[in-house]
């Protein structure tokens, strides 16, 4: 059954029967007996009940075990595969939440002028920032009874006139149901995602690179983690991340819960190398061989290393303050938290006095404005 599937991506059960009378390869796999397709489908339906990731760790167990594979050493890389999804069906979790304040501010001016025409009645309806569905609902019941509306005798279509009060409950309905929608995208996004598609909404949009349309287009795609041990594959993964270093660590506890520990040597390229996998790391008995992004260009490019614009490179004066090549001291401006950073890891920002006729200005910076360091 798994040979089947794993040739052809799908394999029917007839498919199944007929491979067992005329191919060599399922005759051998099955000593020469040729169930029905029947046989096969009670199989699957009754006997291969687990998922297949279980059957994956059956699989690996037995083999690891007979060839005494090293899982201490972990070989990890991945890779980014399309979804089987639609191309145009993206939804931005920002540009959910800038829509989501738009409305708001359209429902904050929709009541406050249905407080100018109900102040007769000496009800007044709150305004707040924002608002959430329950709340349009009730106020959508309570003028129901205030002006004494029936929805069955609403007019629509050309040449009739609605009534204010028509306007104000379709208004409200509107922004009711669209409020709704927004908080549904922002929920599938969740935390630590900003897009996902209409047709997979576990498909994130990332850069991947088949880039078919020479366009460099953001695709719905998955980020597949692969850890490798004495050539076999231990463990694999299926992210939402866009980059590798988000990857890292579930597919960290991924190996823990299929085997009972962490690998003693993860070894990945510079991909992996951040902050939060090296404290992971650290917290948990692991070695780190993960390299930094900047790893090759900081340890073999000499002029890169010895660059005197390079922040690390400034001179550092009798008071402990930073001075560039024009001898320009920098100040201290904020500190704040590095984003995405999981153990409260600050970055302090600096900023030069006066950059004003810097000869040095072209080689040292990129804008009009002063020098910051980070």
């Amino acid at each position: 059954v798994l040979f089947g599937f794993m040739t052809s991506g799908y394999c029917s059960l007839r498919e199944l029967e007929d491979n067992c009378k005329v191919n060599i390869r399922f005759m051998y796999l099955m000593d020469h007996q040729t169930p029905s397709y029947r046989t096969f489908g009670y199989f699957i339906n009754e006997i291969l009940q687990d998922k297949i990731e279980n059957i994956f760790n059956d699989i690996n167990h037995a083999i690891f075990n007979d060839e005494h594979v090293d899982l201490q050493h972990l070989y990890i890389d991945g890779s980014k595969f399309e979804a089987n999804a639609n191309k145009y069906t993206w939804v931005w979790k920002k540009a959910t939440e800038k829509f989501r304040y738009k409305l708001y501010e359209k429902i904050t001016a929709e009541i406050e002028e249905i407080n100018a025409e109900i102040a007769w009645s000496g009800v007044q309806i709150t305004t707040n920032p924002e608002y959430v569905p329950d709340y349009l609902n009730e106020i959508v019941e309570q003028l129901v009874l205030l002006w004494e509306l029936d929805t069955s005798t609403f007019v629509y279509g050309s040449g009739k006139r609605k009534s204010k009060e028509q306007r104000h409950y379709e208004h409200l309905t509107t922004f009711c149901q669209k409020l709704q929608e927004y908080i549904q995208k922002i929920e599938i996004c969740g935390p630590n995602r900003n897009s996902y598609s209409k047709t997979d909404n576990s498909a994130t949009f990332m850069r991947i690179k088949t880039d078919y349309m020479g366009n460099d287009q953001l695709l719905p795609a998955y980020n597949v983690q692969i850890g490798v041990a004495d050539e076999y594959i231990a463990v694999v993964d299926v992210n939402h991340y866009r980059s590798d270093m988000d990857c890292f660590v579930p597919l960290m506890e991924h190996f823990k819960q299929t085997y009972g520990f962490y690998p003693k040597y993860p070894v990945a390229d510079a991909g992996y190398g951040s902050y939060n996998n090296y404290i992971f790391c650290e917290q948990n008995g692991i070695e780190k061989y993960m390299k930094f992004p900047m790893f090759k260009k900081e340890t073999k490019d000499q002029k890169y290393h010895e660059d005197p614009f390079r922040a690390v490179n400034f001179r550092i004066d009798e008071q402990g303050v930073m001075r560039c090549p024009n001898d320009k001291a920098f100040h201290f401006l904020y500190r704040k938290n590095v984003r995405g950073n999981q153990y409260g890891r600050k970055e302090e920002l600096y900023e030069c006095e006066d950059c004003s006729g810097c000869p040095y200005a072209e080689k040292c910076k990129k804008t009009d404005k002063n020098r910051t360091v980070r």
